[in-house]
C-alpha cells in the first residue's frame, strides 16, 4: 500500500516573557497583564485556532519542549495553494501568531476589550514542501511595539515550530456500507481493491403491529413500518484472499429511550469492534467498543463515542473519541490527540453533553491517527477514510479502522427517530 503525502505543522513549547520594564513603558502598550494570555494562530486557508499562552516569570525557565498547543495539517494541494502566489495577497503565506492578554467577551454586559501584546510571523518557504522533518523556529524572540520603538526590552514570546512528515492512507468505501461494498485505496486517480466489506442482519427485527393502524394496510407503500428496535447488525472486514480481518457488531440493541422516540445518550447503542484472536484460530479479541445516541436540538446530531479497550486483565477503557456529527449533513469522526487535548483545554470542566474523561490522550499516542466522513440520514453515504500510515504496520492493522468506520456510518442510520411517517391527510381521515 502507498500512502499520499501529508506533513504536520506544530506550534508549542509556548511561553511569554513580559520583563517589568516594558510593563512600566508607555511606549510598550502593554498596562497591565492578566492570567490567561491567549494567542490566535492564523495560516491562510484553515480555521484560526486559539490557544493558552503560560506567563514565564523566572528568566531561568524554559517552557517544556515537548508540548505542542497547535497543529495543521497539510496536504499536497494545501502547500501548493500556500506557496503559490496569488492575485490577492500582496505577499507571501505566513504562519501568524498573535498573543493577547484578557478575556474575549463581556461581563455584566459590558464589552471587554483584549489587549494585543504583539504578532510572530513565519513566513510559509520552499522547505514546507521538501518532505522532511524541520524546526522552522525554536526559542525566545521579542514582540510588540517595544522591541521596534525603543531601546527597552519588550514582551518575548518562546515557540518552537516544527515540521514532520505525517503520510496517510486514503480508502474511500465503493458503495454503501449495507450493500458489501469493496474498499479502495485512492492514490490519485488510482483505486486498489485492499478489502471487501461484508454486512449481515442476523435477527429479523421486531415490527410494531400498530403501524396497519396508522397506514389503514399493511401493504401501502406510503408508510415505513419503524422498527422497535434495530439490532443484529454486524459487520465484516475481509482481505483480497477472502480471511476475515477484522468485524464489528451490535452488542446494545438501539431503541427508544423511555418517553422518546429517539435513541438517548441515557441508554446509547453500543458497537464491539473485534479483529482476530492469534492464539485461538475462528475466534475474535475486543479492541474497542463504540457508543452512539441522537442529541436533539435545533439541528439533530448524532454523538459517537469512541474507547479503545484494554488488553490487560485489568480490562480497562480509554476514550479516545467523542465527536457529534450532523444528522442531516453528516460529517467527520477523528482520532486525533492534538484536537483532542486542544478541546478538553479550552474546556476544562466537562459540558452536560461530554464525559471529559480523555485521560487515555496523551504525547505517545501521537496526534492524528484517522478520520471517517460520512453522509447524512437518508443519503447515500460511501465513507472516505483517512488513516496515519505511522500507526499501520500491516494490513490487518487498517482492517480494524474501516471496521470503526463502518459502525460510525450505520450508526448514523441506526440513530434515526423511531416515528412513524404518517401519510398527509391520515390523521385527520381517523
Amino acid at each position: 500500500m502507498d500512502p499520499q503525502a501529508f506533513i504536520r505543522l506544530s506550534i508549542g513549547s509556548l511561553g511569554l516573557r513580559i520583563p517589568a520594564a516594558a510593563l512600566n513603558s508607555v511606549n510598550s502598550g502593554i498596562h497591565a497583564v492578566s492570567t490567561p494570555c491567549t494567542c490566535e494562530i492564523r495560516l491562510r486557508g484553515f480555521p484560526v485556532q486559539t490557544t493558552s499562552v503560560p506567563l514565564v516569570t523566572s528568566p531561568e525557565v524554559i517552557p517544556d519542549s515537548h508540548s505542542t498547543a497547535s497543529s495543521f495539517y497539510l496536504e499536497a494541494s494545501d502547500l501548493n495553494a500556500l506557496l503559490a502566489p496569488g492575485c490577492f495577497y500582496s505577499t507571501r503565506a505566513c504562519l501568524e501568531i498573535a498573543v493577547f492578554t484578557g478575556r474575549k467577551g463581556s461581563h455584566c454586559g459590558v464589552g471587554i476589550k483584549r489587549q494585543q501584546i504583539g504578532t510572530f510571523k513565519l513566513e510559509v518557504g520552499p522547505e514546507w514542501g521538501e518532505g522532511r522533518p524541520v524546526i522552522l523556529f525554536n526559542g525566545w524572540i521579542g514582540i510588540g511595539k517595544s522591541k521596534q520603538e525603543s531601546k527597552r526590552p519588550g514582551a518575548e514570546l518562546h515557540l518552537r515550530v516544527k515540521l514532520d512528515p505525517d503520510p496517510r492512507y486514503i480508502f474511500q468505501f465503493g458503495d454503501v456500507t449495507k450493500l458489501s461494498p469493496q474498499i479502495v485505496l485512492l492514490q490519485g486517480s488510482i483505486k486498489q481493491p485492499i478489502f471487501s466489506c461484508k454486512f449481515t442482519q442476523e435477527r429479523a427485527p421486531q415490527v410494531d403491529p400498530l403501524s396497519t393502524y396508522w397506514s389503514g394496510s399493511a401493504e401501502s407503500s406510503d408508510l415505513e413500518m419503524e422498527r422497535r428496535e434495530r439490532k443484529g447488525w454486524k459487520v465484516k472486514i475481509h482481505d483480497l484472499s477472502g480471511s476475515a480481518v477484522a468485524a464489528a457488531f451490535i452488542t446494545t440493541p438501539f431503541v427508544p429511550s423511555t418517553g422518546c422516540d429517539w435513541v438517548a445518550r441515557s441508554n446509547p447503542g453500543a458497537w464491539l469492534i473485534v479483529r482476530p484472536d492469534v492464539y485461538r484460530p475462528e475466534s475474535w479479541q475486543p479492541w474497542g467498543k463504540l457508543e452512539a445516541w441522537r442529541e436533539r436540538g435545533i439541528r439533530d446530531s448524532v454523538c459517537c463515542r469512541f474507547r479503545l479497550l484494554s488488553e490487560g486483565q485489568e480490562g480497562g477503557e480509554f476514550l479516545m473519541s467523542e465527536i457529534f456529527i450532523n444528522a442531516e449533513k453528516g460529517g467527520e469522526f477523528f482520532i486525533d490527540t492534538d484536537r483532542q487535548m486542544r478541546a478538553a483545554a479550552a474546556s476544562p470542566i466537562p459540558s452536560p453533553q461530554s464525559s471529559g474523561d480523555f485521560a487515555a490522550l496523551g504525547p505517545a499516542v501521537g496526534g492524528f491517527v484517522m478520520s471517517c466522513r460520512v453522509q447524512g440520514e437518508g443519503k447515500s453515504s460511501k465513507p472516505l477514510v483517512q488513516l496515519a500510515m505511522r500507526h499501520v504496520t500491516c494490513v490487518e492493522d487498517a482492517a480494524i479502522f474501516m471496521a470503526l468506520a463502518a459502525a460510525v456510518d450505520l450508526s448514523i442510520e441506526a440513530c434515526r427517530p423511531f416515528h412513524r411517517k404518517i401519510k398527509r391527510g391520515s390523521r385527520n381521515s381517523l
